[in-house]
Parts: C-alpha cells; structure tokens; sequence
C-alpha cells in the first residue's frame, strides 16, 4: 500500500482517482492522511473510503506521533507527499502557516519516514520511495524571452508560498543526499480540473461567472502560466514512482503558456456556448483590480526530461483540458456547496474587498 499526503485536496484527490483508475485489476490500497483545512474534502474521494480501498487519517504532517503510528499501523511502501499551504494571496496575507505545512511539516515527515526506512528488511528497503510534489513557483518568474525552467535553473521564489515550497525542496534534497534516503521530487506547473478549490483562477472564474459576480483579473491580465490538467500530473507521478532515478528532480509542464486574461475570456467563451447568461456575454463581467505584490509574470516548464527518461507527455491541450474542467463544474453542484463555506467567503472578501480598478 502507499501512503498520500493531502490526499484530500485537489492534485492529491486526483491522484487517488487516478490511482485506482489505473490500476484496475490490481487495486493496491491507498493511506490518505490529511489534516482536512479548508481546501482538504473527504467527499473528494468517499467513493474509495466506502470500497475500503482508500483510508483517511486526519493529521497533520506536522504532528510526529501521528505520522509515526501511521507508519507503524500500515507498513506503505511508498510516500506521495502532496500536502501543502499552496495559494499565493494567502500566503501573503498569512505566512505563518505555510512555514508550519510546508517546511517543519515535510521535515518531520522526512524525519519519521526516515526512521521506519531504516527498520526495513533490505529487499522492502531497497524498493521504499518518497516522492515530493512540487512547483515551478520555486524557480522565480520569467521574462517573455526567457527559455521556460529546467530542472538546473536556480532557485528565485518570490512569494512566502514559492521560498516554503523552495524550502522543503531542499530539505528532500538534503535527507538523499545525507542519508541516502530513496527520494524522487517533481516541480509541475500551474495544474487545473476537477474538484479544484474555488480560490484559484479557473475555479474562481467559472463560479463567479454563473452567479453573475465579477471576474478579478489581476493588473493588466498578461501575466503567462504553463497550464497543466492536473490528471496528465498524476499520470506523471505515477510514472516518476515506478520508473524514477532515485535523488532526481523531474519538471512536469502541460506545453500551454497562456496569458490570465485569455484564460478568463476563454472560459466567459465557452459558457457562453454551455449556459447563457440572459444578462449579455460573461465577458461583460471581467474586472480588473489592482495587482497582488510580486505578481511573477510568467512560468513555463521545460518537460524534456521527464519525456526523454520517463516517457511522460501530457494528453490534454488546453483546449481539451478547459472543456472538460468547465463541464465538470457545470455538473458539480453538490461538491462545490460541500466547500464553499462561510470560512472561504471572508477569505474572499479578505483578499479582493478594496482592490480598486
């Protein structure tokens, strides 16, 4: 069985799905342990839980004892750690947390998965992986010529979010290369789909536009990101863990630099086509608001790496990617009442109320 961090939220209850999508016949268990915050559903995957192939522990990775007994309870053979603080706005408004999640959060995991490593029978030692979720966010912002990241560009984060996930980057990085601890990293750029927390771009579009709110777009909507459908990632990390060199990093990017306000236009677009508004075009709705501090003005990802010695590509364009994200949610009710509490709508007013045009 193996053991996923954060299993709970958006990539890692993909990844669940994924997982079990995958390996039909086989059906290899899955530990989900996550601390359930805000962006963490277990209706994500309940299907799973009620089949019995999935378990939840609700912990913190922060939490030792918890992690320890997990380890000791259930024996995994690998760690998936996607648990992370991962929203840039939040992480400015409050930073604290994304130094508790993300740095001591994956140091004490590495210290307790260190420890029931070392016990192993060799054979089970041998075969143990951790591998560690990253971003792209790590490496800074680009210019409009730049070449997109690869995995020896230096590391430039720019946000509390990006130097916590810079951070534990290096902590896994450190635990191999001291330890000899069997590690795997993956940095993926910006992933988008199913069951994707309303806080983020496309998300945040899609819902405001059918409530007939505004669309924020930030500054003057040129900022670039490698858009990546978040099952291509999973798809990834699964090849990474079955065919990774122990210590490497690999970059994960979907081959779709878009600009925010063409996302935003994009998806006004295809509702437009899916359920009109009766008020106008949803584009009417697009408002532009004073930018966040230290706004990276564009990420790409350099896949060549994975492609070259994993044998990963991505499936999806952006095109089909976007279509089938923006049809999820138009069939989602339920799922989206189950997250969007009273908690998330302060957090909202929070990060946009005074943002002026």
């Amino acid at each position: 069985m193996i053991l996923i961090t954060g299993g709970a939220g958006f990539i890692g209850g993909n990844f669940v799905h994924h997982w079990f999508e995958r390996q039909r016949a086989s059906s290899e268990p899955v530990v989900v342990f996550d601390k359930l915050t805000y962006a963490g559903n277990p209706v994500t995957i309940q299907k799973h839980l009620d089949s019995g192939l999935a378990s939840l522990v609700h912990a913190d990775i922060a939490d030792r004892d918890a992690v320890r007994q997990a380890l000791v309870q259930y024996r995994p053979r690998a760690i998936l750690h996607f648990a992370a603080e991962s929203h840039v706005d939040r992480s400015i408004h409050g930073p604290g947390e994304f130094i508790h999640t993300n740095m001591v959060g994956t140091f004490c995991l590495l210290e307790e998965t260190r420890a029931y490593w070392s016990q192993l029978a060799e054979v089970d030692k041998a075969a143990f992986r951790f591998l560690h979720v990253s971003t792209d966010e790590v490496y800074g912002s680009l210019s409009d010529t730049d070449p997109a990241f690869s995995e020896t560009t230096a590391y430039a984060p720019n946000s509390p979010y990006s130097a916590s996930k810079a951070g534990s980057d290096h902590l896994v990085r450190a635990y191999h290369h001291t330890y000899g601890f069997p590690t795997l990293t993956t940095n993926c750029s910006n992933n988008y789909g199913p069951y994707h927390f309303p806080e983020k771009l496309i998300p945040l579009m899609i819902l405001n536009a059918l409530e007939g709110k505004p669309l924020p777009v930030y500054g003057d909507g040129l900022n670039v990101r490698d858009w990546l459908y978040v099952r291509d990632h999973c798809e990834a990390i699964c090849q990474v863990l079955e065919k990774g060199r122990l210590g490497e990093t690999y970059n994960v990017g979907g081959k779709n630099e878009v600009k925010n306000i063409d996302v935003v236009t994009t998806i006004c677009r295809k509702l437009d086509a899916l359920r009109p508004r009766a008020a106008g075009r949803y584009e009417d709705l697009i408002t532009y608001v004073k930018d966040r501090p230290g706004h990276d003005r564009r990420y790409a990802i350099d896949p060549s790496k994975i492609e070259r010695e994993i044998g990963w590509r991505p499936a999806e364009t952006f095109t089909s990617g976007i279509d089938k994200t923006v049809q999820w949610f138009l069939d989602n009710d339920a799922w989206i009442d189950s997250v969007r509490s009273g908690a998330y709508r302060d957090w909202l007013n929070t990060n946009y109320q005074g943002r002026v045009a």
